[in-house]
């Protein structure tokens, strides 16, 4: 039933992207004269215009981003939502708190307070989630890049718990990860990759409808054979591109 209800959905999610007019303020986000040029050089690799347009995002959208990092799409999305959305940033805040938020031109970056349920047990090599809330509702779109394969299964059951809790119906959740060779058992080389049919069943298991998927991120000279930081495979993996829906 919902492979069917997906291939119902595919058409007319097609149709919103193709109205996205976001096009022009993603522009300038990128050519902002604050951006670090570290960022810039990632420009052509992770192809920030065509993967927020493919998840659907607007500039009066509510959106939340998990897990920021350094806040590489932070600087992206917040002046793109700045004017008539809402943006909120959770889980691993801290370097966009201190970094980003509040500073001039990112003065609607909210920090929610989830970091401290984010923890590494000793000898665990993927991080761990205590129980939380995100303390916010109504979401129309939940975004994460490249973040799901650091934690383990129960945790990701629980941050994919509270994403569905905090979308509004109809809301959309969006993934960006490094690729698994499927059923592959984990190893030193692949631990920082993901199974993209694991992390559909996960989303499916946890209430979502499967939307669409898109290739902006394939390699196909990625063997899904090192880790994803030697310098043979840094910054040309393959990575699956998925988009969710709450019903």
């Amino acid at each position: 039933m919902k492979v069917l209800l997906a291939a119902f959905l595919l058409p007319f999610s097609v149709c919103a992207l193709a109205a996205n007019e976001i096009d022009d303020k993603v522009t300038a986000a990128l050519q902002a004269e604050s951006r670090p040029q570290a960022d810039r050089d990632r420009d052509g690799n992770r192809l920030p215009l065509e993967t927020l347009k493919f998840f659907g995002l607007k500039d009066n959208m509510r959106v939340l981003e998990l897990i920021p990092g350094g806040g590489w799409y932070t600087r992206v999305l917040a002046p793109v939502l700045a004017e008539n959305g809402e943006f909120y940033v959770a889980l691993g805040t801290g370097r966009v708190a201190e970094n980003i938020a509040g500073t001039p031109g990112f003065g609607n970056v909210q920090v929610l307070n989830t970091s401290d349920n984010m923890r590494r047990p000793e000898g665990s090599r993927f991080y761990a989630l205590d129980e939380f809330e995100f303390g916010v509702s109504d979401l129309d779109l939940v975004l994460t890049f490249r973040n799901l394969h650091n934690f383990d299964e129960r945790s990701r059951e629980m941050m994919n718990r509270q994403v569905f809790k905090s979308l509004a119906s109809g809301g959309l959740y969006g993934v960006v990860d490094h690729t698994r060779r499927h059923m592959e058992a984990l190893n030193n080389e692949n631990r920082r990759r993901l199974d993209p049919v694991l992390v559909i069943k996960e989303m499916l298991d946890a209430g979502f409808e499967f939307v669409a998927y898109s290739d902006l991120h394939f390699r196909a000279d990625d063997e899904l054979e090192y880790e994803v930081g030697r310098r043979s495979v840094s910054g040309n993996t393959d990575r699956f591109t998925l988009l969710f829906r709450k019903p």
